[in-house]
């Protein structure tokens, strides 16, 4: 009996085992289950697509930048096919520091190469092709073609590189491209243009390299590749071409931008031509200047450090971004202020006793020119007549006057980096200065701002912009570089459309009072004698500005400044008088007088746009080496010279 009830216990447990294997396995299935039909069914859509994206991969197309051609279609930047040494890291079988030692006894690869591939390497993956070495000598070529069996994943590519074919000509308004940097990259994947800027290393940096990126750039093709478990391309499953960027051709006209650029020689200033009649600027000027291509594909430490370290300071675009007092230039304006203001009358006469004395501090004018009326003090420049006029005015009016002619202000070219300068008043001084006794204005403050001294600065762009103004009676337009663009596909052109013009309100009578009198300027005034015997009639006025006060007591003496302290030489003029087509303005920095240096530089602009004449080789020298006050020589039609040429680009 103990041994039968023994074996029946042990029976139970057997059961009892059995049946909690047997919940164990199905509880096991049932999990299997569950998960089967959670990866099945539940998160199918999401897995799917996990999947896809693991099997094939997207590589960007990067397209081709459009070209930057001036007004006649000459090219200013375009791109060229060179050969490159490409490495697409996941097929070459062996690891990246040995492949890359093996190329280096074949052709060159340099520390600053490594460095670059490594950092593009981080930034894509690994089926990509990317660049070891640009720029391949054809005997680099020959000698890698003859032993490419070696390197397996590694292969010679033809790409696209930016150029620059002018380049010091005209740089500062193209600009260049570079790379990408941290602060672009973090713009760039902020915005909506990321899938755009897939593979590529480039972007506009300045000029309109950079204003007109995104029709440069083009849109960016992709090839959907079939790749395996390992990353190895295997197919190509889908491809979308990338769209080449549009081509723009500017309002500028080279061979003028070029003559003035060799004008200038070793000398530092801006000058800006427009055409009054419809904001387009002809010749934007900034001296000295650059070469962009250095920049293209990163400029090296000591070209860096030779321009950004010069007194002369090559980078700065002076047309743009520096700002200058105007000097007497200032006084057409203030002319027009006065008959605007109704401060003076056309006939209304002061006495210019070379001096004038306010509030027991004496401001001098040179020399007595005896009575004065508008006409004749613009003629004659009258620095008294201003002082005066400046004084009666005060300075918020004249603030208020000179603001919608663009003094001070942002004037919308279409380029980046715009100063905007001085136009002072009361309230620009509260907010400039610190300390109660800086915010005040003092009445005597007033006086030098009739002269265009004191606190004004203005840069070239804004007195040409405001000649123009006065030229077309009194229309402002926009001014502007870029006349048209070009489709990469259709090779339509398209002009940019400009807002009209702007009516400031001026009555006619009174700017052709001023317009007359800057004839008079050119006709029995201070540059009576650089426009004589010229094929057209202009009107201007010159300026000399200080570059640094010498105080009211001394006595300017230029060969006891240091150079950088010289006063600067201006111009301002329009032509033909009786229905104007171009407008300049024009500084030459530290160089003195306007008639002496500024003013000849203006009679070759108008020499060259009206008549078609360029300056003869003995013209070019003497202004070159600063004798700009010397007689004009016999100068070359334009037709008869071997110029830039326009390719045919465009229609």
């Amino acid at each position: 009996m103990t041994e039968l009830h023994n074996a029946e216990a042990e029976l139970g447990r057997f059961r009892l085992r059995v049946l909690a294997l047997a919940l164990l396995v199905l509880g096991c299935f049932g999990l299997l289950a569950w998960r089967l039909y959670n990866l099945q069914v539940l998160r199918y859509d999401e897995l799917a697509q996990r999947a896809e994206t693991n099997r094939t991969a997207v590589v960007p197309i990067v397209p081709n930048r459009g070209e930057i051609l001036d007004r006649n279609g000459v090219v200013l930047a375009t791109n060229y096919k060179s050969y490159t040494l490409e490495i697409t890291p996941s097929r070459t079988g062996r690891p990246l520091a040995e492949t890359i030692d093996a190329i280096g006894e074949v052709v060159e690869i340099t520390a600053r190469d490594r460095r670059r591939f490594e950092r593009l390497r981080q930034d894509t993956k690994s089926f990509e092709s990317l660049p070891i070495r640009t720029r391949l000598s054809e005997e680099e070529v020959a000698r890698f073609a003859a032993q490419r069996y070696r390197f397996p994943g590694v292969e010679i590519k033809a790409r696209l590189f930016r150029t620059y074919p002018l380049g010091e000509t005209g740089a500062h308004v193209i600009g260049y491209i570079g790379r990408i940097n941290q602060r672009e990259k973090e713009r760039i994947e902020d915005s909506d243009e990321v899938a755009n800027y897939r593979g590529t290393d480039y972007i506009g940096k300045l000029g309109i390299e950079s204003s007109y990126e995104q029709a440069l750039h083009g849109i960016t093709g992709v090839e959907q590749m079939e790749t395996s478990a390992g990353g190895h391309a295997v197919r190509r499953l889908a491809s979308h071409p990338a769209t080449p960027g549009e081509s723009i051709r500017l309002s500028l006209d080279i061979n003028l931008q070029k003559m003035v650029e060799d004008l200038y020689g070793e000398r530092r200033g801006a000058l800006v031509a427009i055409d009054p009649r419809n904001g387009e600027i002809l010749a934007f000027v900034s001296k000295p200047g650059y070469d962009p291509n250095l920049f293209v594909d990163g400029i090296d430490h000591e070209s860096w450090a030779e321009l950004n370290e010069s007194l002369d300071k090559p980078l700065l675009n002076r047309a743009l971004r520096g700002t200058y007092p105007p000097g007497s230039t200032y006084k057409p304006f203030m002319g027009l202020a006065a008959l605007e203001t109704g401060k003076r009358l056309p006939g209304t006469t002061i006495m210019d006793g070379g001096s004038w004395t306010f509030a027991g501090h004496t401001f001098r004018s040179g020399h007595a020119l005896g009575a004065v009326d508008l006409h004749r003090s613009i003629v004659k420049s009258s620095n008294v007549y201003y002082y005066m006029l400046a004084n009666d005015m005060g300075v918020n009016a004249i603030h208020d006057f000179m603001k919608p002619l663009g003094f001070g202000q942002i004037t919308g070219i279409d380029i980046p980096g715009e100063t905007r300068g001085v136009l002072p008043s009361t309230e620009w001084k509260r907010h400039t200065y610190k300390r109660p006794e800086q915010q005040r204005w003092y009445a005597g403050e007033t006086i030098s701002l009739g002269i265009g001294q004191g606190y004004n600065h203005f840069t070239m762009l804004q007195l040409a912009s405001a000649t123009a103004t006065l030229a077309a009676g009194g229309v402002r337009h926009v001014p502007h570089l870029v006349k048209a663009r070009q489709d990469a596909v259709s090779q339509q052109v398209i002009e940019v459309p400009q807002p009209p013009g702007q009516p400031l309100g001026y009555k006619a009578d009174h700017v052709n009072r001023v317009l007359r009198a800057m004839v008079g300027v050119t006709l029995e005034g201070t540059s009576r004698g650089v426009f004589a015997g010229a094929p057209y009639l202009s009107g201007g006025k010159t300026g000399t500005a200080q570059a640094v006060s010498i105080g009211q007591k001394s006595r300017y003496n230029a060969a006891k400044l240091a150079e950088h302290q010289r006063d600067h030489s201006l111009y301002i003029a329009f032509a033909p008088a009786e229905a104007p087509t171009i407008a300049v303005a024009v500084i030459v920095e530290n160089a003195g007088f306007g008639a002496a240096h500024a003013a000849p530089l203006a009679r070759r602009v108008m020499d060259y746009w009206l008549a078609g004449l360029y300056p003869s080789e003995q013209d070019l020298r003497a202004v070159q080496q600063g004798q700009a006050g010397a007689p004009i020589g016999t100068p070359r039609r334009v037709a008869d010279m071997a110029l830039l040429q326009a390719p045919t680009l465009l229609p």
